[in-house]
């Protein structure tokens, strides 16, 4: 029976590993397989093995003239996939041979596997070690203590583990050398030690051992290099990690942990979470990034203690929480993650209501408003309940009616406190607030920002107040309202001086 004859339906590619080194290091049936093979394709001739199969007159066809022909890797491995298709389909029967091992770090090889799925194609594969063996043992490395390999042509921050050993390959010039670099100093210190292993397992294996910002200043790199950097011993490093913190928050709500951590519960930190907030806000208004630095930490500590009591309860995890925020995002960002356009503001919001509609469309609210919640401070209540009905045709088009609407709450405010009991005069003062809070919105004003910063004015100048009659040895109560009141011209004065530097 022919190879032909196995598969009668599709064609067929045999995929063979060169291993990391020279054909001494391949098994003897993956040699004979070479050496046999009528219609063989190389990846690559850059590699000790293909030198070698060149020398003792077997013939093969390799696709380097790719890699100088497309700007990317993807573009190449694309190219190299429909040409190896194309061949399988006019001879049925073809052998394909990839560095190392075909299952370690191989896209084409993946691509390939692809069409295997679908039904297009038979794929065999066998042969060569990968480098990754020779590797760990060039290194003196145990991978069971925690491992990750990832590929520098498409390396990103967010995949580092930095308490495991991390293999980087595709390190194959200066370029990629540099790409590498700079992506692993957004976490690792500049002189962070790392090695550069090349054509390990062989006679030619080098390692060099040399600091981070190094990287990309040595000249012999090339594609049998691979880039090996160890666990990260220092703690304040590891302090920057993710895990890390969720590990502590862990330890602080273990039996044998804080006993005020563990007996929290959602209702318990509900003040905290209102709180770090509103000292979120301040640090912003005080342009303090240090200070806003450590108070989106307290934030967050608030997220992870009440995801971590969900967990506890079975409820969800902080993972399903994150999940559950990114679906949200990309969902209602179609103008991003999908194909809608949205070149302004008002189209963004325009397409977040829509989305937000139609996720409503199997649980229709019984009102509107149901959406706002009750607990929310009175100002910014106010400002949602308006802005929700607004949408819903409920407001005016222009200032106009609303400047006559508040001359008319004053008026009935004012007559009030002058005829009228303290229920009254709550109920016409709040109508007076709201009233205010429908102006502000139409000219884009948000009332809570705009009352901090009046309260933040305010304390500003009375702390002025303070200091200038704590200089004479006296304090506030000593002193009469028109000599505080001369204070605070004073103080105003200063800080519209100071507006004006900051605004030159």
């Amino acid at each position: 029976m022919t190879k032909q004859d196995t598969y009668p339906d599709v064609p067929v590619i045999h995929i063979v590993g060169l291993g990391p080194g020279d054909l001494s290091g391949l098994p003897l049936g993956t040699y004979k397989t070479l050496t046999k093979a009528e219609r063989l394709y190389l990846r690559t001739e850059e590699h000790p093995a293909a030198k070698e199969l060149k020398q003792e007159g077997i013939s093969f066809h390799s696709f380097d003239e790719l890699y100088e022909q497309h700007d990317t890797f993807e573009a190449v491995y694309a190219s190299i996939t429909e040409e190896l298709l194309e061949a399988a389909g006019q001879y049925h029967d073809i052998y394909y041979a990839v560095p190392g091992h075909p299952m370690t770090a191989e896209e084409t090889v993946q691509r390939l596997l692809e069409e295997k799925r679908s039904g297009h194609l038979h794929v065999t594969a066998g042969g060569g070690q990968s480098f990754l063996d020779p590797m760990f043992t060039a290194l003196q490395i145990d991978p069971n203590d925690g491992f990750q390999l990832l590929d520098a042509t498409a390396l990103h921050v967010d995949d580092i583990r930095m308490n495991q050993h991390i293999i980087i390959s595709q390190v194959y010039d200066q370029m990629s050398a540099s790409e590498v670099k700079l992506t692993l100093m957004e976490k690792y210190p500049d002189d962070y030690g790392v090695t550069l292993v090349t054509a390990a397992g062989t006679n030619a294996e080098t390692l060099r051992n040399l600091p981070l910002y190094e990287l990309d200043r040595m000249a012999q790199v090339d594609n049998l290099t691979a880039l090996y950097l160890p666990p990260v011993p220092d703690e304040e490093l590891m302090y920057r990690e993710f895990s890390t913190l969720r590990r502590v928050i862990d330890a602080l709500r273990a039996p044998d942990g804080c006993p005020w951590d563990r007996k929290q519960t959602h209702e318990s930190l509900k003040k905290y979470m209102l709180e770090e907030a509103y000292e979120v806000l301040d640090a912003i208004d005080e342009q303090d990034d240090e200070h806003l630095e450590e108070e989106l930490g307290d934030v967050m500590l608030q997220v992870l203690l009440h995801a971590r009591i969900g967990e506890e309860n079975g409820y969800f995890t902080i993972d399903d929480v994150i999940g559950t925020l990114t679906e949200k995002m990309i969902r209602r960002h179609p103008h991003v993650f999908g194909g809608q356009q949205a070149d302004t503001e008002e189209q963004v919001n325009a397409n977040w209501e829509a989305v937000k509609e139609k996720e409503k469309t199997n649980n229709p609210p019984a009102s509107l408003l149901e959406d706002i919640p009750a607990s929310m401070p009175a100002l910014m209540q106010a400002y949602e309940l308006q802005k929700k009905a607004g949408r819903a045709g409920f407001d005016w088009d222009d200032d106009a009616p609303m400047w006559k609407k508040l001359q008319e709450e004053l008026a009935e405010w004012l007559y009030e406190v002058k005829y009228g009991s303290v229920e009254s005069m709550k109920k016409e003062y709040g109508d007076l607030l709201f009233v205010i809070v429908n102006l502000g919105r139409f000219y884009k004003l948000y009332p809570e920002e705009a009352l901090h910063m009046t309260n933040r004015k305010f304390r500003k100048r009375f702390v002025y107040i303070e200091e200038a009659l704590k200089k004479q040895g006296r304090h506030p109560e000593d002193a009469t309202l028109q000599e505080m009141d001369s204070f605070w011209e004073e103080a105003k004065k200063e800080s519209k001086g100071e507006e004006r530097n900051e605004n030159r």
